[in-house]
C-alpha cells in the first residue's frame, strides 16, 4: 500500500467552477462572446467543455464562495488575433497582448480581460521560430 500512495498523484483538472452573479448573463458571455462549447445546464449552473475540462458557472452556494474566480489562462495560437476577434465581440481587455519571457525555444505571450461578473481571464501564446514577436498594434487612447 505505502508504494501505491507514494506513487499517486494528482495531474489531470475535470472541472473548474467558477462563481457568477447571474448564470444567463454569465453563459452568453461564455457560449457567445468566447465561442466556448456549451454542453448542458440545471436551475443556476452552465456546463462548457474546454478542450476536454469542463467549465461550471454557478451562483455561490456558500457566502465564502462568493469571490472572483483563479485566472484562466487559455492558450491560443495567434494571441493578435484572438484578442481582435475577441475584442470585436465587445470584451473589455484590461491590456494589449504583451510579452512575459522570452525562454530558450519561445516567447510567452498574455493580455488578460474580464468577464461579465470581474472574474479575470487571460489569453496565452507560446510563440516560437519566427513566429516569437507578433505586430501588435499601439494601445488606443
Amino acid at each position: 500500500m505505502t508504494s501505491m500512495a507514494s506513487e499517486f498523484s494528482l495531474s489531470r483538472i475535470g472541472q473548474i467552477a467558477i462563481v457568477v452573479h447571474d448564470v444567463p448573463k454569465a453563459t452568453a458571455f461564455y457560449r457567445d462572446v468566447l465561442g466556448m462549447r456549451f454542453l448542458f445546464e440545471f436551475p443556476g449552473l452552465a456546463f462548457f467543455d474546454c478542450d476536454g475540462t469542463r467549465i461550471m458557472l454557478s451562483l455561490a452556494e456558500k457566502p465564502e464562495f462568493d469571490h472572483p474566480s483563479s485566472v484562466l489562462y487559455f492558450r491560443v495560437d495567434d494571441i493578435k488575433r484572438a484578442h481582435e476577434i475577441l475584442a470585436s465581440r465587445g470584451v473589455q481587455f484590461d491590456d494589449q497582448p504583451h510579452l512575459i519571457a522570452r525562454l530558450p525555444d519561445h516567447d510567452l505571450w498574455m493580455t488578460f480581460f474580464r468577464d461579465a461578473d470581474s472574474n479575470v481571464l487571460a489569453l496565452m501564446s507560446e510563440l516560437r521560430g519566427l513566429a516569437r514577436e507578433p505586430e501588435i498594434p499601439p494601445a488606443k487612447t
